[in-house]
């Protein structure tokens, strides 16, 4: 049979044994041309034959499978080098698949598409199979018992190759091809066989060589592929051999419209040796319904796009191409991931078509599956480790791709990648954080180790994230994601947040190493025991002077350091007080005349918490609310207040003072687990330092562990999750899966709130609402997307048709524990009916609906779900309102809602003519669609017509030929106009349109009449009209004139009137009016008149308002039209008037004025001024109008405006035309607006030649009657308008008499020109009484006080009398004097012109700059001056030099130096004396901005040198120490004179520089060399000889040495040099007051600085030295090493209390230090020494603190312990405190410093008790 079938084909189709076909060889060629063009290369005939295995059918149960063989036997004796063999297991051909091979052009996969073809061309057998002739020239196939083989070269019975089948009986036979296949197993149906060209041989052989492993990946159906070489001689293999399998895990899940499952690709290479290799590839299948936009032709029938990504989990096979159709093309995208679509591809099949819309459209969607894919990889991974989810991030295509539109699809990634939170955040929790790239920040490697270290030590790092930024997880912050995370705009944290983090860190290893914070008992004043911080006695404290009455009080205000301002009288005086018999009039005494005041415990709280700065004291204060309100001190409402306004410490270690909230410390809290950090501190909330949670000790009393927290959670409201009650604002941690623990815990913080009675805030509740962490059987979900069944709906639901996931909460999950949440779920936004499950269904179709068409398995599915739940007895409303209003169903007229489709029967036949309907596209859906007509009319389609006229209406469409519409269209049409709403436009077209049958043929209803008998007569006016066809419609149209009427279809004798009217009408507007249709017209209304007949009013309307009568400017209505005569000939000649066309109509058109008059027409020249105002033409040549044209003007405008023809306004025409230049002035032809009509109100100022006024000669005196007239025309007539227009004709004039005439009259109107006009030139200078020039007011000033301005400026009040000064000024901005500019144009035109200056001009300019001294000043004066004033030493003058030659003295010291040396002026002018308004040293000031140079910091200064060599010279510190602190003293006291008003940072940094000098002595005189550089490139030096110099830059001061035989010149001579040395250089800028302090410092000196005499001294001159200047300078003398023995180092210490025991002064005496420092170390600066081994020696002030501090436990027989005891200083003076009956023991770890110690204790006064055994030191850990 199959044999026979092939002699058929050949017998039939080609001819063969019967007539030749003619058509046979163009066939040939056209099949050969096509097989060459059909690839680029000639090898991809392979992708080919893989493809139509995979859209072959397979048997059930057959592993499909395709094996490729290439053998060196030529089993088809063509002579071939190799034969491929292709061996396919698929079903085999059919007797249709043979008629398609045999053709062109013909596929059996056509239309197919929909059920997973693959391929473009065809099975085996379609154009695709012709590509095999590249490489073979006879294939053979043998499948199902056909065994052919096809010919390249034209066969000779018909002389056609490639398509005619050949019937193959040897050559191979089946035997021959089994052999080769191997006897071991079956024969597959099919084989093909080609014996390849033996120029194909070796590209055949790589290709098959180069077999993709991948290629598989995407095909549905091929699981095994193979290809070996065979021959008898193994050697002579060159292919390798590989088989390929892939199996399927499928772990499908139904996720809405994608699902994902793990594919396992195994390669077994042969070749090497057997070695498999294997790869798992994550997939992700998406679909996506097809736009509207995007559809072509060759993928009509898809619906939907279906993009699989395919995402590697280990080394991929092969590095293979990133784009599949399928199969893989030959593009690399660059991309780390596959991306596999139904592309359509070029016919090379290398490449996908990138400008076709169909792949536009899957290329857009890509991104959106990635972003999907991506998510359901990272966010379901909850089990997995934090290091798994980085590498997720290498498949973001961060590389860009060589094709633009590619690149485009990666941008669109990273676009939606960026706003998603998919960036895992480092977490110390079970709780995993995603944010979103630009909320994530990175840390520096070195920093992480940091971190790791400190999590080591026990530091807790929940807070990590809480220093105002979320950090990237450290997993993923490594260099090997630096591309990822640049790609993804992941930056690096700024240094801020180190140092927050550090700080924080440093706070925390200080509290996990702390356990109760170190105390030291103190004294106070009275003796009484107190306990103060360590902190605090270091930086020294006051005792209380003034008290109330509580003895509480005065412990805590000592621990406080009287913050609060108080001071407490001590305990045992407030006992006496009140136990004196006449205690209440000695109280009165005392706040009377003492102000001492009782202040009562919760005043004093108050008042303490307003000082607190610091965290120590916050935190102590937070301890003494908790112990008063513990010793019942205070009541809970009192404590309550003070909670709520006492600043609060943060686990940053600030303090925070406003706040709203307050969080427990993070640190074994819930809300950190769950909140990941403090996410509101914007909004007040303050999370607790940790050390509100430690033990601690305060005013003496211990505070156990928690205590203190347990106190904040109760008074302060710190509080934990779930009792927090949060703020109006979001946190994070919502936005991604929570654990179980976390959601629970949430839930019962949800719930905590509702017992509460506390309202959700709705930025809080629309957070949880929103973010997806709810799991549920479909992935994580928002609350508002989840459901919780309450019913066994939920399983009910989960049918498998439908296409919709329903999230159901994960019970396995959570447990039973969320059951008991069911209202704070429902709270959140979790659906639990049936109805809300109907909805939620619903929408998700909508949603689908709002961006893409429903596919047809959609609406299906719709459809099925609702006969579902009809059959289920199951409610439908719910889904059916929640679809039933999307535009989601597929009609003819496009996408509709259901309630506006139609499922279309035979009633709808004539409305389907006359209406575009949207009748639902059953060729779309198929005849399925009509077995759910219960369901569509569920849903709102329309089923059977049942007067649905309004449908018909709503989607009216006209016919395409009008004829087309019957009669019963024609009664729907009336029909529709009596029942249903019509539209305006709609009504209109029906109106409009040619549809109705009259006797004219078809015509427009509002050009017919329904014929009446009554009104014949008043059709005849015009021509036949158009009466409707009752014999075609029948007597019955007569039951419709109520429609045909609202369609415009003339039906009364009204009707008629007005019809007539529009036909007037038309012929009017068509100009198609005839002479005889006027004359007509206007005959029938003078008949109408005299038969005493109403005239029909629309006609007469329209008569009245239509452009029907011809005047001699065209067609107008009546009412512009004017019947000549006369009276109108004078103004015809100055405008257009509508004339009515004598010539046209004839004189006979007079006779008829009454009738025109009745119409409209204006008949008398009074009534018509109108015309002339609306039609006025200036001619071009103004002086060509007369004055009586002007007159009759005039006359018109007074008739216009009286009203008599009924208006009153200019026509904006009027007003432009009569703006011309046409009434005549005395001086020229000039518009209305520039003319002045001249009268009295003028002529008492001015005459009438000064300004534009009206030519009365010309027009004659009448002008004058037309006051009122002309005013309309906008001449002005009174004084006040007119001053602008006389002003602005000021230039015409050039007579001094005149112009001071018009000033006056200017400035008695007070007259002031515009902004604009005040730059023109409005000031005349006369240079005689006719001559002058006109300047601006810019160039003029009314006064030059310092007449230095005569050459350049104009000044007025030497021209113009002193009353029109003002005049100047006001009106025309004229300055009074010289601005700052001007004085910099004269300063610059000095430099120029003048060598010297008077010593006034130069005061007067720099007098005006300091006045105006600002920014723009100094601006003016760095950009125009070159020169600068200096005292010339020629001629004792004032110079102008280079200012880059000109120096600011500010060293006196130095002026002197140079000014002796002769070099000339080089010091910059001032004023002697001293002007009050300028300054010396405001002068300087301005000098210096202007870049002048002071000489100290010019010059350069060589060091110091004695004239013969000064070797000499040696410090003389130690001799001057009593000097230097004298002279501290003096210059403090001094600098504090409240009349310097200098601050204490300025007297500091003043006197620094005495502590800081270092004094030198020399037998020779000290000289100084300086040298300063010049503009022109010269260096000016000179020496100087001082008896003593200050060198500031190095500290130094050089003295010359003066013997103790020294003169008394001499004395005084050096007492003299030196304080004016000391006070020039330290007041080189108050010059005034040098002299002043010289004195003192004089004085000081022959005082030899005694303390004592100096502040008599100082006393003497009101002077004294101020309790802070007392404390600087102690401090500077203890860290400078002002005291050189040990006695004056406790004396020291005495005098400034830090010493106030006598025994601690005499132990601290005897221990002498100075033996226990190392002799390289000053011994007695009180100042830590360095004594080796990293550790040091405490300073003094320490020692002795610590000593005070003990004393009462040191006392004789008493043991002390100095563990650390170093030196052995401290553990010689305890046992010098307790004594030889007492024991002090030091212990310390570094053995070296002990065996030192005992050597320094050896040579201490402590030596017989180290002797003796009392006193002992050991090294840590030995006995």
């Amino acid at each position: 049979m199959e044999k026979e079938h092939i002699e058929e084909i050949r017998r039939k189709k080609f001819s063969i044994g019967g007539d030749p076909n003619m058509l046979t060889e163009d066939l040939h060629q056209a099949v050969k041309n096509l097989s060459a063009e059909l690839y680029t290369k000639d090898v991809h005939f392979l992708m080919e034959l893989i493809q139509n295995a995979e859209d072959n059918e397979y048997p059930p149960g057959v592993d499909p499978s395709l094996e490729f063989v290439i053998t060196s036997k030529d089993i088809t004796s063509t002579g071939a080098l190799m034969t491929l063999l292709i061996f396919n297991n698929e079903k085999g051909f059919s007797p249709k698949n043979i008629d398609s091979i045999c053709g062109v052009g013909r596929s059996t996969k056509k239309g197919n598409r929909q059920r997973g073809y693959i391929g473009e061309k065809g099975k085996l057998y379609g154009i695709g199979f012709k590509s095999v002739f590249l490489i073979t020239s006879q294939p053979h196939i043998f499948s199902n018992n056909y065994q052919i083989r096809f010919n390249e070269s034209p066969t000779p019975d018909c002389n056609l190759g490639y398509i005619v089948p050949e019937w193959v009986d040897n050559n191979p036979t089946l035997s021959d091809v089994q052999k080769i296949y191997g006897r071991s197993k079956p024969l597959p149906t099919t084989t093909i066989i080609l014996p390849l060209k033996s120029d194909k041989v070796s590209a055949v052989k790589h290709q098959l060589s180069t077999v993709h492993p991948e290629v598989l990946l995407f095909l549905t159906k091929i699981k095994r592929l193979s290809v070996r070489e065979d021959n008898e001689d193994p050697r002579l293999n060159t292919v390798n051999a590989i088989s390929i399998s892939s199996e399927t895990d499928f772990q499908t899940r139904k996720n809405i419209s994608a699902e994902s499952y793990t594919l396992h690709l195994a390669a077994d290479e042969s070749k090497s040796g057997g070695r498999e290799r294997d790869c798992d590839y994550y997939m992700w299948k998406q679909k996506f319904p097809v736009r509207v936009d995007s559809e072509v032709e060759r993928r009509k029938e898809v619906e939907e796009w279906a993009i699989t990504l395919a995402f590697s989990q280990g080394q991929r096979l092969d590095r293979s191409p990133g784009v599949y159709a399928f199969l893989p093309t030959e593009m690399v995208t660059g991309f780390p991931f596959i991306i596999q679509a139904d592309f359509v591809l070029a016919s090379s099949r290398e490449t996908i078509l990138l400008d076709n819309k169909w792949n536009k459209g899957i290329l857009s969607c890509v991104a959106s599956a990635f972003v999907s894919a991506f998510e359901s990889m990272l966010k379901t991974s909850q089990s997995a480790p934090d290091f798994a989810l980085p590498p997720y991030f290498k498949f973001l295509p961060v590389k860009s791709s060589a094709y633009p539109e590619l690149d485009s699809v990666r941008m669109a990634i990273r676009e939606k990648v960026v706003v998603e939170n998919f960036i895992p955040c480092e977490s110390y929790t079970n709780q995993r954080i995603f944010c979103k790239p630009g909320e994530v920040r990175r840390l520096m490697p070195a920093f992480w180790a940091i971190l790791a270290d400190a999590r080591k030590e026990g530091v807790g790092l929940e807070d990590l994230s809480s220093h105002g930024t979320y950090i990237l997880s450290s997993a993923f912050d490594a260099s090997e994601y630096d591309d990822v995370l640049n790609f993804l705009g992941v930056k690096y944290v700024d240094d801020d947040w180190y140092a927050k983090c550090v700080a924080e860190l440093e706070r925390s290893l200080q509290l996990h190493q702390r356990e109760i914070p170190a105390s030291l008992e103190v004294l106070d004043r009275d003796g009484k025991v107190s306990l103060i911080s360590t902190e605090r006695a270091m930086q020294g404290y006051e005792k209380v002077r003034l008290s109330c009455h509580v003895k509480w009080l005065i412990n805590w205000n000592h621990e406080f350091g009287c913050r609060a301002g108080c001071f407490f009288v001590p305990h045992d005086t407030q006992l006496a007080l009140k136990g004196f018999s006449q205690s209440a009039s000695l109280m009165e005494w005392l706040r009377q005349y003492m102000s001492v005041t009782t202040i009562s415990l919760y005043s004093y709280a108050d008042l303490c918490a307003k000082s607190l700065d610091n965290e120590n004291s916050v935190i102590g204060f937070a301890h003494f609310l908790y112990h008063s309100h513990a010793k019942k001190c205070m009541t809970d409402e009192e404590v309550s207040a003070l909670c709520s306004s006492m600043p609060l410490v943060d686990n940053y270690g600030g303090v925070v003072r406003n706040w709203s909230s307050a969080l427990v410390p993070a640190k074994g809290s819930q809300w950190i687990g769950l909140l990941g950090s403090d996410p509101w501190r914007g909004q007040g909330f303050v999370e607790l330092s940790g050390n509100y949670g430690l033990a601690g000790t305060y005013a003496g009393i211990q505070t156990p562990q928690n205590h203190l927290l347990s106190f904040m959670r109760t008074h302060v409201g710190a509080s934990d999750v779930p009792h927090i009650s949060p703020p109006n604002a979001a946190f994070p941690t919502v936005a991604s899966p929570l654990t179980c623990e976390n959601a629970l815990l949430l839930l019962e913080w949800i719930h905590n709130l509702r017992d509460r009675g506390t309202r959700m805030p709705e930025g809080f509740k629309v957070c949880i609402r929103d973010g997806c962490w709810v799991k549920t059987s479909a992935g994580y979900r928002s609350p508002s997307d989840s459901f919780l069944p309450s019913s066994d709906w939920g399983s009910l639901l989960q049918m498998g048709s439908l296409l919709v996931d329903i999230p159901l909460i994960d019970l396995e999950f959570y447990g039973e524990r969320i059951q008991g949440y069911k209202e704070e779920l429902k709270v959140i936004g979790v659906m639990f009916e049936f109805g809300e499950a109907c909805r939620f269904i619903g929408k998700h179709f909508m949603s689908l609906a709002s961006t893409h068409n429903l596919t047809r398995g959609n609406v299906f599915s719709m459809l099925m779900f609702m006969r579902f739940l009809r059959e289920k007895y199951l409610p439908t409303e719910e889904f059916v309102k929640s679809v039933m209003s999307g535009r989601w169903l597929r009609t003819i007229a496009g996408t509709s809602t259901p309630a506006g489709s139609i499922l279309r029967d035979s009633e709808w036949a004539a409305a389907s003519i006359i209406s575009h309907l949207p009748f639902v596209d059953v060729e779309h859906y198929g005849d399925e669609i009509l077995s759910y007509k219960t369901e569509l009319q569920l849903l709102g389609v329309v089923v059977g017509f049942n007067r649905r006229y309004q449908f018909v209406i709503d989607n009216f469409k006209w016919p395409s030929y009008l004829s087309s519409i019957t009669v019963d269209c024609a009664y729907l049409i009336f029909e529709c106009v009596r029942n249903a709403r019509l539209s305006d436009g709609l009504l209109s077209e029906i109106k409009r349109f040619r549809w109705l049958k009259t006797n004219g043929g078809l015509r427009s209803p509002s050009e017919c009449f329904l014929f009446d008998p009554d009104w014949k007569s008043l059709l005849s006016v015009i021509d036949a009209v158009p009466l409707i066809d009752e014999n075609f419609y029948g007597t019955r149209i007569h039951s419709y004139e109520d429609e045909l009427k609202k369609i415009g279809v003339v039906v009364t004798f009204v009707d008629a009137s007005s019809a007539v009217s529009r036909r007037f009408e038309t012929l009017a507007s068509e100009k198609s009016l005839t002479k005889e249709h006027v004359l007509s017209l206007l005959a029938f209304y003078r008949q109408m008149k005299e038969a005493q007949e109403r005239f029909p009013a629309v006609l007469m309307e329209m008569a009245q308002f239509h452009k029907w009568v011809k005047t001699k400017l065209g067609y107008n209505t009546p009412d512009d039209s004017i019947l000549f005569d006369e009276e109108w000939r004078p103004v015809s000649r100055i405008a257009r008037l509508p004339f009515i066309d004598h010539v046209h109509y004839g004189e006979g058109i007079n006779e008829y004025k009454d009738e025109l008059k009745a119409f409209g027409v204006t008949v008398e020249f009074r009534t018509g001024s109108r015309f002339v105002i609306k039609d006025l033409c200036i001619p071009s040549y103004s002086a060509g109008i007369a004055p009586d044209s002007v007159i009759a003007l005039l006359n018109c405008i007074r008739n216009f405006k009286s009203g008599v023809d009924g208006v009153l306004s200019f026509p904006k025409d009027f007003t432009s035309n009569i703006s011309k230049n046409w009434l005549k002035t005395v001086a020229d032809y000039k518009s209305p607006k520039e003319c002045i009509l001249f009268g009295p109100s003028w002529a008492t100022h001015l005459e009438h030649e000064d300004g534009p006024f009206i030519d009365e000669e010309f027009y004659g005196p009448g002008i004058k009657a037309y006051e009122t007239e002309l005013a309309m025309l906008g001449v002005i007539t009174d004084v006040q308008s007119g001053r602008a227009l006389l002003a602005s004709h000021l230039g015409h004039h050039s007579g001094r008499s005149v112009i001071t005439r018009i000033y006056k009259f200017l400035k008695s109107l007070n007259w002031v020109p515009d902004r604009e006009a005040k730059l023109l030139n409005w000031v005349w200078i006369s240079s005689g009484d006719d001559d002058g020039k006109w300047v601006s007011p810019g160039d003029c000033v009314l006064h030059d006080k310092d007449d230095l301005y005569s050459e350049c400026l104009h000044v007025l009040d030497k021209i113009y009398e002193k009353d029109l000064l003002s005049f100047f000024s006001t009106a025309l901005g004229v300055r009074q004097i010289p601005s700052v500019a001007d004085y910099v144009d004269l300063w610059k035109g000095w430099e120029n012109s003048r060598t010297e200056l008077a010593h006034n001009e130069c005061c007067a300019f720099w007098i005006c700059i300091a006045r105006n001294w600002n920014k723009k000043t100094e601006q003016l004066l760095v950009q125009n001056i070159r020169k600068l004033p200096v005292i010339s030493t020629a001629s004792g003058g004032i110079a102008l030099s280079d200012k880059d030659d000109v120096f600011i003295p500010d060293d006196l010291q130095l002026k002197d130096v140079f000014d002796k040396a002769n070099l000339g002026s080089v010091f910059a002018w001032y004023p002697q004396p001293s002007l009050a308004s300028v300054t010396r040293a405001r002068l300087y000031q301005i000098y210096a901005s202007m870049g002048v140079r002071t000489i100290s910091e010019s010059v350069k200064i060589e060091q110091p040198f004695i004239s013969k060599g000064g070797d000499d010279a040696r410090n003389v510190d130690k001799r001057y120490a009593t000097v230097r602190n004298g002279l501290s003293r003096i210059v403090l006291a001094f600098l504090a004179d409240p009349s310097l008003e200098l601050s204490v940072e300025k007297r500091h940094q003043t006197v620094k520089c005495i502590l800081d000098l270092k004094f030198l002595e020399t037998e020779e005189p000290v000289k100084v060399r300086y040298s300063v550089s010049m503009s022109g490139g010269k260096d000016v030096t000179v020496e100087a000889s001082r008896i003593s110099r200050w060198e500031r830059e190095s500290s130094e001061l050089y003295v010359q040495k003066i013997d103790k035989a020294s003169t008394k010149k001499e004395k005084i001579e050096f007492a003299t040099y030196f304080s004016q040395v000391m006070s020039e250089g330290l007041l080189w800028d108050e010059t005034d007051r040098i002299g002043g302090l010289a004195e003192l410092i004089k004085f000081g000196y022959f005082l030899k600085f005694d303390k004592d005499a100096v502040d008599f001294l100082l006393m003497t001159k009101n002077l004294r030295v101020l309790v802070e200047d007392e404390q600087f300078l102690s401090l500077e003398f203890w860290t400078r090493g002002g005291i050189d023995n040990n006695k004056a180092l406790v004396e020291h210490l005495q005098r400034y209390g830090v010493i106030k025991s006598r025994k601690v002064a005499e132990v601290m005496e005897k221990i002498d230090r100075g033996l226990f420092v190392p002799e390289v170390n000053p011994a007695y600066v009180d100042t830590p020494m360095p004594i080796g081994y990293n550790a040091t020696i405490s300073a003094p002030h320490m020692h002795g603190t610590c000593l005070e501090l003990l004393e009462e436990h040191l006392k004789p027989g008493m043991h002390a312990l100095d563990i650390g005891s170093g030196t052995g200083y401290l553990t010689a003076c305890f046992a010098m405190m307790v004594g030889p009956q007492g024991h002090a023991v030091g212990v310390e770890h570094i053995p070296e410093l002990v065996s030192s110690s005992i050597d320094n204790l050896k040579k201490s006064a402590a030596a017989p008790l180290l002797k003796e055994g009392s006193l002992s030191v050991h090294v840590a850990g030995v006995s």
